[in-house]
């Protein structure tokens, strides 16, 4: 003990023992340190973790505001970061959450933006993942995804350059990850992956494997394109044990002067050393990372720093007594870049980190769901996103900038505790308010672009606004109520033509005429009663106009309606066999409302159910001290019973037949209904339910499933979509990984469900498509269950500090949504369920408006039909996006949206001239091929070369570079091509 203190003096009043490090020489992988090859190099990194929303809003993170609550404020991190990175040029920082610090920025001096740019220049200040926000992996769909990255990634190119752009995912608080969300950072260029958060028995068998690092294979289809470095950090993302020098933090600081009585440097660089080499054991190489900082932290940041710097100092003085740990400041990009200049081999993994538990009960699997009504809107907001983008484009009104606030809205919305549903109730609002002032916003647009499309003379724009009804889901549309005359017009967001059955709620009975001015068929269908009773509903509509439409692809139609009297032959039945059918399906139910069986007649193939319907999980209503007392909230899924309860032993059943739809309301009791239609020419079964205000009057938190119970003999394996587009096999009660530990019967086998899940046979499928993001399984065998709604009454003591028990009028929250049934053989199930499912997330846009004109002068004044496309792009491509830049500029995704196999015309690669999106704005005379985030060229992407094991090299060939002289877009399946792309 006293040599080692006498060491410690020496070391202190000696000048050649100094922390070694290097000096920048540029950015990026430039301006890393690599350590030394003979040592343990433990790579720091300092960093805070700022969730834009959770307990508090994002506005009251920002400003420091309500900290009673939590004490937490951005603003005085960011101040605090930079004046100590400028205090010491060894120093270094990462940041992650755009969303702030956009905000941030726009607050400073062009001193204090020199400086910044300055050390960002010099490797000294590094943005990682540098989307809007840090997203979750669950609940978002890939198309939302990308755009919150975009967003991110166009104000650091922007303001900073290509020192700025992330070359690292940063995924370190998510509660599982996504096997699509690693391969779109792929495609976006990144070389690595790091996330704090997998199961726990995952962690337990990689670190006794020393594979806590390995290559992702992150796509079944892309191959090396979507290869990406993948790693579990050691701690979550926390400094190790003993070492946070946070302003919160009760550890002890560096106390290093030796005549003081509490001197503490011996035991504090034991204790270093002992983590530094226990860190060690569960990795495969020389270097090793360790995060210093956690939720909100380095509000003083010269107390971290100040202390880091000793410790390094110290630790590393004891090379000199024979220690092998090398310790200097670091980035996750300077880590990762030694581990590929390592000559490793490394291991690698096709599956994907769902579900993740962090003990024998704890599966964060009730997120999946919370909020379903946010998750809703969240997918419908997308929606008006991208239609208004392309509305903005083809009108060329140039109001990129008016966009933005939805944009900004959607990218906070995709925050880990937004969309997932884990916020608090008041936070949930504001995201919510925020969507809907972007909205707001969007709508200006839309008129501007309208103003320009409708008129036949473009001097003359249209006198009355178009205007969203975004309350028709409950059969609410206020400002057409008792009108005599109106207008809706659909604008077809797809580059191809599309059948639509369109629902206007109304009061009176209206003819319709079309983009021709002809007379067309619509069913005046009454309005259920359930929905009808919904809370908060004002209108006084009682019947809804059901017609159908076909709608121009990358363009508008326009529906003219007025009074008329004569009467439409409507069939009505109550508790009655009911049978739905067209031409291409029956479905048969009893007259107790079960649903008795779905027959495709085209394939002969028939599906009967033994029971579907709703059905509840108790929630656990545990006091969360230990694993087995773990309660079910707004993160936790966690039943009292593997067994649920049917929400009624009886319903009711109204058969409703007309020329357009054939319809059956079934009633289950006052807060669970569904109604199942069949459209004159469609090839799949829509189920649209409603669930709330669930009932807690027994003091019973419940969870609500819709499941339906056929006889396919799916032997345990299901499938499930990843974030809207590639799908997995799932096995009940396995995991590929490694050795699952069956304990909880349901919710260890809950998958998040984006847009499908199936169950098959050789000759057989069912398919569910869903209409926003829901948990689900196959429980048994022939079984698909979604979660649909919750309301527990317990917190499950993971942060929130709440159930998930939303309300609204002063009950319980009603919930209303869609699925869509396809009953199919599996070799040609893809046409079915990628199409369909494409056009759910992405529907027409309906506007309203009230022209007080006669038909005749309408249809002399403005155009009724309006397309971009002279000729519709093949089937199996999706535009992504299709937005403005500025006045000449435009940026372009393209996407092929079927896999490899799945179809044996759509599953194969296909080629278009991209001068065809292009027809109505002129030639284009430029075009550079983007990375996915859209701020790099391809050409310039090079990424790190990684080996396996199995000695695959991850290197790739060379894009071709694009040329204006051949425009011909080839595309492969599941591969998504942007384009900066420049019109005369």
């Amino acid at each position: 003990m006293y040599s080692l203190s006498f060491a410690f003096l020496f070391i202190l009043i000696s000048v050649c023992n100094t922390v070694p490090t290097k000096s920048s020489n540029g950015c990026g992988y430039d301006a890393c340190n690599l350590g030394d090859p003979n040592k343990l190099n433990v790579h720091i990194v300092p960093h805070t973790h700022d969730d834009v929303g959770w307990l508090k809003t994002v506005d009251q993170y920002y400003y420091g505001a309500r900290n009673n609550i939590q004490h937490a404020g951005v603003q005085y991190i960011l101040d605090s970061v930079m004046h100590s990175l400028e205090e010491n040029p060894d120093r270094r920082f990462m940041y992650v959450e755009i969303a702030f610090f956009w905000r941030w920025w726009n607050e400073q001096t062009d001193e204090m933006r020199n400086k910044v740019k300055q050390f960002v220049n010099e490797g000294r200040l590094e943005f990682i993942s540098g989307g809007w926000c840090m997203n979750d992996e669950a609940s978002t769909h890939y198309n939302s995804i990308i755009d919150q990255f975009s967003l991110g990634a166009e104000f650091l190119r922007d303001q900073f350059g290509e020192c700025a752009r992330p070359k690292i995912g940063w995924q370190i608080d998510p509660f599982g990850h996504s096997r699509e969300h690693a391969s779109i950072l792929a495609q976006m260029g990144f070389d690595g992956l790091f996330f704090g958060r997998a199961d726990y028995e995952d962690i337990t068998q990689r670190s006794k494997t020393k594979n806590m690092e390995l290559i992702w294979k992150a796509s079944a289809n892309l191959d090396r394109q979507s290869w990406l470095l993948t790693g579990v950090l050691p701690n979550g993302y926390s400094a190790p044990g003993s070492f946070c020098f946070d302003l919160f933090c009760d550890d002890q600081p560096i106390m290093d002067d030796p005549h003081l009585h509490d001197y503490n440097v011996p035991e504090r660089v034991k204790a270093f050393l002992d983590a530094a080499h226990n860190e060690a054991n569960q990795y495969s190489t020389n270097h090793i990372i360790m995060t210093m900082g956690s939720d909100f932290q380095y509000e003083s940041a010269n107390q971290w720093f100040k202390n880091m710097d000793k410790l390094m100092k110290y630790v590393n003085a004891q090379q000199t007594n024979g220690s092998n740990v090398n310790v200097f400041y670091s980035t996750p990009s300077c880590y990762l870049y030694a581990l590929n200049k390592a000559n490793h081999s490394w291991t690698s993994k096709t599956d994907d980190f769902f579900p993740y538990a962090h003990h024998p009960h704890g599966f964060w699997t009730g997120y999946f769901t919370s909020r379903a009504a946010l998750k809703g809107y969240e997918r419908r907001s997308n929606n008006v996103l991208q239609v208004t983008r392309q509305l903005n484009a083809f009108a060329k009104t140039n109001l990129r900038n008016s966009t933005f606030p939805l944009s900004e809205a959607m990218g906070l919305v995709q925050h880990h505790d937004a969309v997932s549903g884990t916020e608090k109730q008041e936070v949930a609002f504001d995201y919510a308010q925020r969507l809907a002032d972007g909205i707001d916003s969007a709508v200006d647009v839309i008129n501007r672009a309208y103003s320009k499309l409708l008129p036949l003379d473009e001097k003359i724009p249209p006198k009355a606004p178009q205007f969203l009804c975004q309350l028709t889901n409950i059969s609410e549309c206020l400002p057409i109520e008792g009108k005599n005359q109106f207008t809706l017009t659909l604008w077809n967001p797809t580059v191809h033509t599309i059948s639509q059955h369109i629902h206007v709620p109304v009061t009176k009975k209206y003819s319709i005429r079309d983009s021709t001015g002809h007379v067309i068929s619509a069913d005046l269908i009454p309005i259920s009663e359930p929905t009808k009773n919904i809370p908060g509903r004002k209108s006084f509509a009682t019947n809804q106009l059901v017609f159908k439409v076909i709608l121009p692809a990358l363009g508008f139609n326009t529906y003219y309606f007025e009074l008329k009297t004569d009467n439409e032959d409507i069939s009505i039945t109550h508790n009655e066999e009911c049978i739905l059918q067209n031409e291409y399906l029956r479905v048969d139910f009893d007259d107790q409302g079960n649903l008795l069986k779905i027959k495709n007649f085209k394939k002969n193939i028939v599906v009967p159910f033994t029971s579907q319907g709703f059905y509840w999980y108790s929630s656990f209503p545990g006091n969360n001290s230990q694993s087995e007392f773990q309660a079910s909230g707004a993160y936790i899924f966690r039943p009292n019973s593997s067994d649920p309860q049917p929400v009624s032993d009886k319903r009711t059943i109204t058969c409703i037949k007309g020329e357009i739809v054939q319809k059956a309301v079934i009633v289950f009791n006052k807060w669970t209904s569904q109604e199942i239609s069949l459209y004159d020419d469609s090839k799949g079964v829509e189920v649209e339910w409603t669930v709330g205000p669930i009932p807690i009057c027994d003091k019973v938190g419940k969870e609500i499933i819709l499941r339906y119970d056929t006889d396919i003999g799916n032997q345990g394996k299901f499938y499930t979509d990843s974030n809207g587009r590639e799908v997995l096999e799932r096995i009940r009660d396995y995991r590929p990984t490694w050795n699952y530990t069956k304990v909880e019967d349901v919710s260890g086998n809950y998958y998040p469900v984006n847009s499908r899940i199936w169950i098959k046979e050789p000759n057989r499928q069912f398919t569910v498509l869903t209409d926003r993001s829901e948990g689900g399984s196959s429980i048994h065998d022939g079984s698909i269950e979604l979660m649909l709604h919750r309301r527990t009454l317990y917190d499950d003591a993971l942060g929130v500090g709440e159930p998930i028990n939303e309300t609204a009028y002063d009950q319980g929250l009603v919930v209303r949504g869609k699925h869509f049934l396809i009953i199919e053989s599996p070799s040609s199930s893809a046409l079915y369920h990628r199409v369909a499912s494409q056009r759910l997330y992405m529907r027409p846009l309906a506007t309203y408006s009230l022209p007080q004109l006669s038909y005749a002068d309408y249809s002399e004044t403005y155009r009724q039909t309006w397309s971009a496309l002279v000729k519709d792009l093949p089937l199996n491509i999706h535009l992504l996006t299709f937005e403005q830049l500025d006045t000449n500029q435009y940026l372009i995704r393209i996407e092929h949206y079927f896999e490899l196999n799945e179809d044996t015309t759509y599953s194969n690669s296909v080629t278009f001239d991209l001068q065809k999106l292009f027809q109505t704005h002129g030639i284009i005379n430029g075009i550079v091929e983007l990375t996915l985030a859209g701020n790099m060229p391809v050409n310039d992407m090079q990424r790190l070369e990684w080996i396996t094991i199995d000695k695959e090299s991850s290197k790739m060939d060379k894009p071709k570079m694009m040329s204006v002289n051949d425009l011909n877009i080839v595309l492969n399946p599941m591969q998504i091509r942007t384009f900066r792309v420049t019109v005369e």
